[in-house]
C-alpha cells in the first residue's frame, strides 16, 4: 500500500461500513464500565469470570512490581527469565497437568512460536477453517503446505491426512471459536493424530477458566498425550496478560530453543508472571462463577431459540448475526444510546454476509442486564 492509497483506502472503508475506530476505556474492566466519558453495561470483554479488577490479583501484581520491578529488562535466555516466572510456568505445569509449561507475551505468539518451531517446508499443516488469524499466520509463516478443513468436518481432515506424505505433520485447531463459540470436538481430533502421526496443537483462548472445572478444554475431556500440546491465554479468564504453552518436557526445550517469538523478545514483566499463581487459585475455586456464567448462557440461549439468531453455541461467546456490515454498525450504535457496549464485528475477522454482534458473558452480569440487553436486540424480531 503506498502512502498516497492509505486515505483513499481508509474512505472506502468507512464506505463500507468497516472503518475501525479504537474507544478509550476509563474505568478499570468490568460489566460497568466508562468508556470516552460514558457509562455503558459492557457485553464485549473476555474476561470470563470477572477476574480482571479482583483485589487479588490487583494485591498480587502490586506485590510483584515491588519485589521484581516494572519490567524484566531482558529476553529469557539472557538475565530476563526470574523466579517469577519460573515458579509460574511450574504453577501452570501442575494446573493443566502435563509435564512443563513455557510463559509467553500473548497468545499471538505462542502461536507462531510452536507451529513455526515443529513444521517448516516439506511438512503440513492442517487447520480447522474457523481458526484465528494467529493460527492461520503461524501456518502461513510456517511455510508447511498450508491445508485447511471445513469446520469441524473430521472426515475431510482425515482425507487431507491420509493424502499428506508430510514427514511431519500437525493439526491446529481452537477449542472454542472466537466468533461463534462452538467447540472443537478434541477428542475425535486427538484420536486422529494419533492415527496419522501427527501433533495436534489447541489454543484454548476461551476455554481456560471457564470449561470444566476450570483446566480447560483438554481437561474437560480428560485427555492426556504427548502429541498433544496446549495454549491458553492469561489475558481473559485468567484476569492478567500473557499465555503458556504446556505439553511434554522434550517439545517444551525444542521451543526454548527454536522458537523466535520466545527467544527474540523481552521477557513478559516479572510482575505479571508473580499474579498467575494467585489467578490459578482464584480459577480452582470459582465454582460459583462458573456456575453463574452457565446460567447466563442458558438464559441467552433460552432466549435466543426460535429466533433467527439461535445458534450452536454453549459457551460465554454468543453470536448475534445480523448479516450486513450495516445492520450490524446500526444495531450496535443503538445499543449504545442504550447503555450498552456490544461492538459489531464485520469481516475479514467474520465471513462476507456473516457481520454479527459478539455478547461476551461474564460471571459479573446479572440475568437483568443480559435480558435488557436482549429485550433491545430482539425488539425488531419480535415486532
Amino acid at each position: 500500500m503506498r502512502l498516497q492509497d492509505l486515505s483513499p483506502g481508509l474512505g472506502e472503508l468507512d464506505e463500507r461500513h468497516r472503518l475501525r475506530r479504537r474507544a478509550t476505556l476509563e474505568s478499570p474492566q468490568g460489566d460497568e464500565v466508562v468508556i470516552d466519558g460514558r457509562s455503558y453495561i459492557s457485553f464485549a470483554s473476555n474476561d470470563y469470570l470477572g477476574l480482571a479488577d479482583h483485589p487479588s490479583l490487583v494485591r498480587a501484581l502490586q506485590q510483584g512490581a515491588d519485589r521484581w520491578g516494572a519490567g524484566s529488562g531482558a529476553s529469557h535466555l539472557l538475565t530476563g527469565h526470574t523466579l517469577a516466572h519460573q515458579q509460574a510456568e511450574e504453577a501452570l505445569t501442575g494446573f493443566v497437568g502435563r509435564e512443563a509449561a513455557l510463559l509467553f507475551g500473548s497468545g499471538y505468539a505462542a502461536n507462531l512460536a510452536v507451529i513455526t518451531s515443529l513444521v517448516g517446508r516439506g511438512d503440513a499443516v492442517f487447520a480447522d477453517k474457523l481458526n484465528h488469524a494467529s493460527l492461520n499466520d503461524g501456518c502461513l509463516l510456517s511455510r508447511a503446505d498450508f491445508q485447511r478443513f471445513r469446520h469441524n468436518d473430521l472426515a475431510h481432515l482425515e482425507q487431507l491426512l491420509a493424502d499428506s506424505g508430510a514427514p511431519t505433520k500437525l493439526i491446529a485447531v481452537d477449542a472454542v471459536y472466537s466468533m461463534d463459540g462452538d467447540q472443537a470436538p478434541l477428542p475425535a481430533l486427538l484420536a486422529l493424530a494419533e492415527r496419522y502421526d501427527a501433533w495436534l496443537y489447541v489454543d484454548d483462548a476461551h476455554g481456560f477458566g471457564v470449561l470444566g472445572d476450570g483446566r480447560g478444554s483438554a481437561a474437560l475431556h480428560g485427555l492426556a498425550s504427548d502429541r498433544l500440546i496446549y495454549m491458553a491465554t492469561l489475558g481473559k479468564a485468567a484476569g492478567l496478560a500473557g499465555a503458556f504453552v504446556a505439553g511434554c518436557r522434550p517439545l517444551v526445550d525444542w521451543l526454548v530453543n527454536k522458537a523466535r517469538t520466545y527467544i527474540y523478545t523481552t521477557a513478559q514483566p516479572p510482575a505479571l508472571a508473580a499474579a498467575v499463581g494467585a489467578s490459578l487459585r482464584l480459577i480452582a475455586e470459582g465454582g460459583e462463577r462458573r456456575e453463574r456464567l452457565r446460567q447466563l448462557i442458558s438464559r441467552c440461549r433460552q432466549r435466543l431459540e426460535g429466533t433467527p439468531y439461535a445458534g450452536a453455541s454453549a459457551t460465554a461467546i454468543q453470536p448475534f448475526v445480523v448479516g450486513s456490515d450495516e445492520n450490524a454498525v446500526r444495531l450496535a450504535e443503538t445499543l449504545r444510546e442504550q447503555g450498552y457496549w456490544v461492538p459489531a464485528v464485520r469481516p475479514p475477522t467474520v465471513p462476507e454476509n456473516g457481520a454479527r454482534l459478539r455478547i461476551s458473558l461474564s460471571a459479573r452480569h446479572e440475568l437483568s442486564q443480559l435480558d435488557a440487553l436482549l429485550d433491545l436486540m430482539l425488539r425488531p424480531a419480535e415486532s
